[in-house]
């Protein structure tokens, strides 16, 4: 008889447990349910940066776990042929305005790259460097090029990953569904038996574990981003996406798109809502680099919520407590780059058991569940 398996949460944890679970030697001997109600996920409302190698974080556990997730990724879109307007590895422009900084973060880079060939070439950009590379920019900064880098569409990457897992041993149910103080999947059809549940819904976590006298440490974050649109540049869809210095991230994509975002309001929490504030604070890092944007370019914003951990780190694995549960969490906004990876361990562990030592890349869990 083949496992049943469930999975709680269809962002991109879930989304690739469930993708690893239908490709991964075993993985057709093992009948997956995953739940999701589609409210607020923050991978379908996000559109990413991959490019973790020049983060100045000193958490050493979450690099490499960047680190690693980045190459997962690029294997991942590989093998399961996304299409560029999913995964496209166009490079990355970080900037500096200070010389000094920007000397040192291309000494940083080429340190990095000794440990992290995924990096691939890294180049020293001047103003009009970058602006040759970003023509639709008016005002430009100098910056380190790195062409490993890459820009993701989280909801066409979770709706690809699911699409192909649903051809092999996948059911998708669209619900929202709960947990008893056992451990039992709650549907609106009842109670359901799963021999092993992955819990990788977020921020919702926490209430998915109270039944069980389970507390986690996890708080939730809104982020906005703004889609706008610009003059349709030539060779637009593979420009590299940029990390400017104190404002956020501009990521083209072909056809005149331009995804700006995204913001982190810790009060927003669940809130959903376009906000005029996050909207102008969208539009005004834009502007600094665009000056003839206005509302007049907005198409639309997109609302989700992360999960974040109170040292910022993420935590997965499975509950010694309640062995047939495995969970992940506290992702924030490097999910997409961490995501892929933390979801293939988790498939992996659940098809092939024993109790992998996952030390070099996090924290025990019992740092954030108690």
């Amino acid at each position: 008889m083949n496992k049943k398996v469930a999975i709680i949460g269809g962002g991109i944890v879930g989304a690739s447990a469930a993708y690893y679970l239908s490709t991964l030697p075993g993985g057709d001997q093992i009948n997956v349910t995953l739940y999701d109600d589609g409210v607020g996920q923050a991978t379908s409302a996000a559109a990413g940066i991959i490019s973790p190698w020049l983060s100045k974080r000193r958490n050493q556990q979450w690099y490499q776990l960047a680190k690693d997730g980045a190459t997962t990724l690029m294997t991942l879109a590989r093998r399961a042929n996304l299409s560029t307007d999913v995964y496209h590895q166009t490079g990355t422009i970080v900037t500096r305005t200070n010389e000094k900084d920007l000397h040192d973060l291309y000494v940083l880079a080429q340190e990095r790259r000794e440990d992290a060939p995924d990096m691939g070439e890294i180049k020293q950009l001047d103003e009009q460097q970058v602006k040759q590379r970003m023509p639709f920019l008016t005002r430009s900064q100098p910056g380190i090029f790195i062409s490993g880098g890459a820009r993701v569409d989280g909801a066409a990457l979770v709706e690809k990953l699911l699409a192909q897992a649903q051809q092999v041993n996948l059911i998708v149910k669209r619900e929202r569904v709960k947990l008893d103080d056992h451990g039992k999947v709650i549907t609106s059809m009842g109670p359901q038996r799963f021999d092993q549940v992955i819990i990788a819904a977020g921020p919702w976590i926490n209430e998915l574990l109270k039944p069980m006298g389970i507390n986690v440490d996890v708080r939730p974050q809104k982020g906005q981003l703004l889609e706008l649109s610009i003059p349709d540049f030539p060779n637009q869809e593979n420009m590299p996406v940029m990390m400017p210095e104190g404002e956020r991230d501009i990521i083209p994509f072909g056809q005149g798109k331009l995804i700006v975002g995204a913001t982190h309001d810790d009060e927003g929490q669940f809130d959903l809502s376009i906000t005029p504030e996050a909207t102008q604070d969208l539009m005004t890092s834009a502007q600094a680099f665009v000056d003839s944007l206005s509302a007049d370019n907005i198409i639309r914003s997109k609302v989700g919520t992360r999960a974040y951990t109170s040292d910022f780190a993420p935590f997965f694995g499975r509950l010694q407590s309640h062995p047939h549960l495995l969970v992940a969490s506290g992702l924030g906004a490097s999910g997409l780059t961490t995501g892929p990876l933390i979801g293939r361990l988790l498939a992996g562990t659940l098809i092939y058991g024993g109790t992998p030592d996952w030390s070099n890349y996090e924290k025990p869990l019992s740092t954030y569940l108690s």
